[in-house]
C-alpha cells in the first residue's frame, strides 16, 4: 500500500473518531430520535434511555439493510441507498447520533465476509461518519438560525428545516464522494477528478433524490414509526436502477468487444488486436489525462476502430503479397465504412470521429480526409500511435517476425511529426507499455510539418466569402497538385493493422 495512502486512511479515521468524540456529549441524541411504543405523537413527556437507544437502534438496522448490496461502479466506487436513513437520522437525532448510525449501519456483508481488509473496513465507515457529523453540524446550525430554539424539537414539516436537511444532505454527499474517490484514487493510481465525476455523473440524480427522501422519512417517523418500514419499496427501486445502469453498460461494453473480436477473428494474425490497442489507448489517454468521457471514448473507439474491416473483402483483407493500388483504395475505405456502420448507434457518437480518423497522419498524408495536425481529434491521434505500436510488434502475413519494442518505439520516435503527433507519443513513453524500453527521445530539432503551407492554403480558401453566381471546382488536392506522399515506417504498413 503506498505510503501516501496509508497517510490519508489514518488521517480520516483519525477526525472521524474526534469528531464522534467531540459532538456524543455536546449534542447527544435529540428527543425526536426516541422510539416510544404506545405515546401518542406529539406528547411532550421526556424520552427514557430506552426508547432513545430504540430509537438509534431502528435507525442503524435500517442503514444495515439499505448498505448490505451496494453496487460497484464502473471506476471502483460503490453507491448505496443508506443516505436516506442517515439523513432521517440526523434530522431526527442530531450530528452525534448520524455519526453512530453511519458508522455502524454501513457495515456490508463483504466486509463481514472478510473480503475487505481491515484498514479497506477502517476507511470505508470513516469516509462515511465523518461527512455525516459534519453534515449533522451544518443542520444544526442552519435550523439554530432559522429560529428553531432547540433543533431537536425542531418541526421536521417546517419548510426552513426541509431547505436545511436539503443542504445538509448536499454537503454530506460531495463530503462522501470527495474522501472515498481520493482513497480509490490514490489505491489505483487514477486521477481523483476522474473517479470523482467519472462515477458520480453516472448515478448523481439517484443521490440526489435521497435527500428529501431522507426528509421524507424523517417526517412519516414522527407520526407513525412502523410507517418508516413503507420506505423500503422506494430505496430497493433506487438501488435496482443503479445496478441496471451498470449492467447495461457492461452489456453494451461486452457487446462491442464481442463485436470487434468477430472483426479480428477474419484474420487469425490481428486476434485480440482490438483489445490490445484499446488498452494502450486508455493508458496513453490517462497519462495525458483526458477526462473520463474522454477515456470511455478510447475505450469503445479502440474496440471499435477496425470495425469497417467487415466491408473490406477477404480477397484483400487476407492477401499476404503487397497491395496494388486497388486493393489499397479498398482497404484505406475501411475507417469511412466504420464510421457509417456506427453511426446510427447514437450512443457512440463521441467514438464517430476516433474510427473514422485514426488513419490521419500529423503531415497530411494519411487518410480518409487528410486532415493535418490539431485539425485530428486529439483521441483520433492518441489511437493512432496505439495502433501503429500494437501492429509493429506483432506478427503479420507481410511481417512474420515482429519488431521488439525498442524498434517500434524507434519508429515512433522517427516518425512523430510526420505520421505521429509527438505529444503523443511522448505520452505513450509515459506509460507501462514503455518500461524498460531504451528511448532515443525526441530529435533534438523539433520536425516541420511538410504539408502546413498547403493546409494554411485550405484555411484561407475556407475563410474567404464565395462570390455570387461563381461555379466552385473542387481541386484535386490541397495544392492543386499531386499530394505528397510521405514515407511509410519500415515496420508498418501504410493502413497502421
Amino acid at each position: 500500500m503506498p505510503r501516501s495512502l496509508k497517510v490519508c486512511i489514518a488521517g480520516v479515521v483519525a477526525l472521524s473518531v474526534a469528531a464522534l468524540v467531540l459532538t456524543t456529549p455536546f449534542f447527544g441524541a435529540w428527543d425526536a430520535i426516541a422510539l416510544r411504543f404506545g405515546v401518542p405523537s406529539g406528547s411532550e413527556t421526556p424520552p427514557s434511555q430506552a426508547q432513545l437507544a430504540l430509537g438509534i437502534g431502528f435507525w442503524i438496522l435500517l442503514t444495515l439493510v439499505t448498505s448490505a448490496l451496494p453496487v460497484r461502479l464502473p471506476l471502483g466506487t460503490h453507491q448505496a441507498v443508506s443516505m436516506a436513513p442517515i439523513v432521517a437520522s440526523m434530522v431526527l437525532g442530531g450530528p452525534a447520533v448520524a455519526g453512530w448510525v453511519a458508522a455502524i449501519g454501513t457495515t456490508e456483508l463483504r466486509e463481514l465476509r472478510g473480503r475487505v481488509p481491515w484498514y479497506g473496513t477502517l476507511a470505508n465507515h470513516a469516509a462515511v461518519t465523518l461527512p455525516a457529523v459534519v453534515a449533522g453540524t451544518l443542520y444544526f446550525w442552519l435550523t439554530s438560525a432559522a429560529g428553531e430554539s432547540s433543533p431537536g424539537s425542531a418541526q421536521v414539516g417546517n419548510p426552513m428545516v426541509f431547505v436545511a436537511t436539503v443542504a445538509a444532505a448536499a454537503l454530506f454527499l460531495v463530503l462522501n464522494t470527495s474522501i472515498t474517490s481520493g482513497l480509490l484514487a490514490l489505491r489505483t493510481g487514477q486521477s481523483i477528478t476522474a473517479v470523482m465525476v467519472g462515477d458520480a455523473r453516472h448515478i448523481a440524480f439517484n443521490n440526489i433524490a435521497l435527500a428529501p427522501l431522507g426528509w421524507l422519512m424523517a417526517l412519516v417517523y414522527g407520526m407513525q414509526w412502523w410507517a418508516t418500514l413503507l420506505f423500503a419499496m422506494p430505496l430497493y427501486t433506487t438501488r435496482m436502477a443503479a445496478q441496471r445502469f451498470v449492467e447495461m453498460r457492461d452489456m453494451f461494453t461486452q457487446t462491442i468487444g464481442a463485436l470487434a473480436e468477430a472483426v479480428d477473428k477474419r484474420d487469425p494474425f490481428t486476434a485480440q488486436h482490438s483489445v490490445r490497442v484499446k488498452g494502450i489507448a486508455v493508458d496513453i489517454g490517462r497519462v495525458m489525462r483526458v477526462n473520463d468521457a474522454e477515456l470511455e471514448a478510447l475505450e469503445w473507439g479502440g474496440l471499435l476502430h477496425d470495425v469497417g474491416k467487415i466491408g473490406v473483402p477477404d480477397a484483400v483483407l487476407l492477401k499476404q503479397d503487397r497491395l496494388n493500388r486497388e486493393e489499397r483504395m479498398i482497404m484505406n475505405s475501411h475507417p469511412v465504412l466504420g464510421a457509417q456502420i456506427i453511426a446510427p448507434v447514437t450512443k457512440l457518437a463521441p467514438e464517430l470521429p476516433i474510427i473514422r480518423h485514426h488513419h490521419e497522419w500529423y503531415n497530411g498524408s494519411g487518410y480518409p480526409d487528410r486532415l493535418i495536425g490539431d485539425e485530428i481529434p486529439k483521441l483520433a491521434r492518441i489511437l493512432h500511435v496505439a495502433d501503429a505500436f500494437e501492429a509493429m510488434t506483432a506478427a503479420r502475413p507481410y511481417r512474420m517476425t515482429p519488431l521488439t519494442g525498442e524498434q517500434a518505439l524507434a519508429e515512433l520516435r522517427k516518425f512523430a511529426g510526420v505520421q505521429f503527433d509527438p505529444e503523443v507519443v511522448d505520452a505513450f513513453v509515459r506509460t507501462h507499455h514503455a518500461d524498460g524500453v531504451p528511448d532515443p527521445g525526441r530529435a533534438a530539432e523539433p520536425r516541420q510539418i511538410p504539408l502546413i503551407a498547403q493546409a494554411a492554403e485550405r484555411m484561407t480558401i475556407r475563410a474567404e466569402p464565395t462570390a455570387p453566381n461563381a461555379t466552385q471546382q473542387a481541386p484535386t488536392d490541397r495544392s492543386g497538385a499531386t499530394p505528397a506522399k510521405a514515407p511509410v515506417p519500415a515496420g508498418l504498413p501504410a493502413d497502421g493493422a
